[in-house]
């Protein structure tokens, strides 16, 4: 496994996971696509494993090797203070059961995680990879953050990085903000707006949004089997009852500043 590959050739492709929060039915899935298979990088953006299965969600993904460039996540930041004791809340239910199942070398690694990261990639030259902004893995940009905000996120990139991959928001989208292209592949195992295990493709030059579909029914069954203590009412937010996306651009809306003059 690495989490920040040294300068070498431009990769042909890559697949971005982002905001896994340890659903493995859902990772599996997407896991399973042919062009996530025959992708020659697999990306993931943060909030690996706070979730109904954490453990069982970073042993899949350390198995893939070489091919995974694991990024910190806020919440994989969370999970780390947890099990160290720096704090006891940090305002996600499921968090301290998560942390409390994960074993010494896998609180070591999510410590480890780097942030951000860029990669050359064919078609598009270097590309920065983070959870949230460039420089902070918490703060909120969204497709309708205003342009001057865009312009704060993107100051500190490089001239020569003109797109920007970032997850967080568990909404994908696509937009062009001063010249750059902006990336948010949504969520894997939280998704806001539709159903589905939500990723992203970066290939010939060219940015796919993907979903994948999976069984729902056998995704709780695992869920539930894992023993968390939230295990239903987590599979029922999650699987059954999928945020609408417009709710959650007005909740998350004022923490990009929006309010602010444009």
């Amino acid at each position: 496994m690495i989490s920040a590959p040294a300068a070498r050739r431009p990769v042909r492709s890559v697949a971005v996971l982002s905001d896994v929060h340890g659903m493995l039915p859902a990772l599996d899935a997407v896991l399973a696509e042919p062009l996530v298979q025959d992708a020659e990088q697999v990306v993931v953006t943060g909030d690996l494993a706070a979730g109904p299965m954490p453990v069982q969600t970073l042993d899949r993904l350390v198995g893939l090797g070489d091919r995974v460039v694991l990024i910190r996540g806020n919440a994989d930041r969370e999970l780390v203070s947890l099990t160290r004791g720096e704090v006891d809340d940090v305002g996600d239910p499921m968090a301290p059961w998560a942390a409390a199942q994960l074993r010494p070398d896998q609180v070591d690694l999510l410590a480890s995680l780097p942030y951000p990261v860029t990669l050359s990639i064919e078609g598009f030259g270097p590309v920065m990879f983070c959870h949230a902004v460039p420089d902070d893995d918490e703060q909120v940009v969204l497709v309708d953050t205003r342009l001057s905000r865009w312009a704060e996120v993107l100051a500190t990139l490089p001239d020569d990085v003109t797109t920007l991959v970032c997850g967080h928001t568990h909404m994908p989208f696509v937009r062009l903000a001063h010249r750059r292209l902006i990336v948010n592949p949504g969520s894997v195992g939280m998704p806001y707006g539709r159903p589905g295990a939500h990723w992203a493709l970066l290939a010939d030059g060219a940015v796919t949004l993907r979903r994948t579909m999976f069984d729902v029914t056998a995704a709780r069954a695992e869920i539930v089997a894992a023993a968390s203590p939230l295990a239903h009412e987590w599979a029922r937010e999650y699987l059954d009852n999928v945020a609408d996306d417009a709710d959650a651009i007005e909740v998350f809306g004022p923490r990009d500043g929006r309010a602010a003059p444009k």
